[in-house]
């Protein structure tokens, strides 16, 4: 697993890595939505769909609401949980996973979280991870919450 790049020195982006990055790649792999329920600000929260398209005509608003959202993300959890890998699930997402970017102006903060690499299945297949996402967040008086995010957009350096 990867380590966090912050410490305690840098709180609030250690915080953020640790939300985005730890905590939603083991709930994912566990398809426990309980473990990252509380990261969200559930009455300001929305999300679009890049559709991995560069242009912003072909993004959807998929999830105007947390609940959409988290059964778009139990569905794929658990779609996961059936796939037969060839491979740690757990390691391989944070092998591909990449959470370098995150900017804070007063409450606020903007995080860019990268997905480039592939999980081996037992078929010989390759799942393949190529995006990124855009996490919009809010700090609270319980800590930094989602606000919402724009995912699946095209995956860029």
């Amino acid at each position: 697993m990867k380590q966090n790049p912050y410490n305690e020195q840098d709180a609030d982006r250690c915080e953020i890595w640790d939300m985005l990055v730890s905590r939603d790649i083991n709930a994912y792999c566990h398809a426990d939505w309980s473990k990252v329920e509380n990261d969200f600000e559930a009455s300001e929260f929305f999300a679009i769909n890049a559709n991995k398209n560069p242009d912003p005509s072909r993004w959807t608003l998929s999830f105007s609401s947390l609940d959409l959202y988290r059964d778009e993300w139990l569905r794929q959890a658990q779609h996961s949980q059936q796939t037969e890998y060839a491979e740690c699930l757990e390691e391989a997402i944070h092998r591909a996973t990449t959470l370098n970017e995150i900017t804070i102006d007063g409450n606020r903060a903007l995080a860019r979280k990268q997905f480039n690499g592939a999980i081996k299945r037992r078929d010989n297949e390759n799942e393949v991870l190529l995006w990124q996402t855009l996490y919009y967040l809010k700090r609270t008086i319980e800590g930094w919450k989602i606000c919402g995010f724009t995912g699946y957009l095209p995956y860029t350096q």
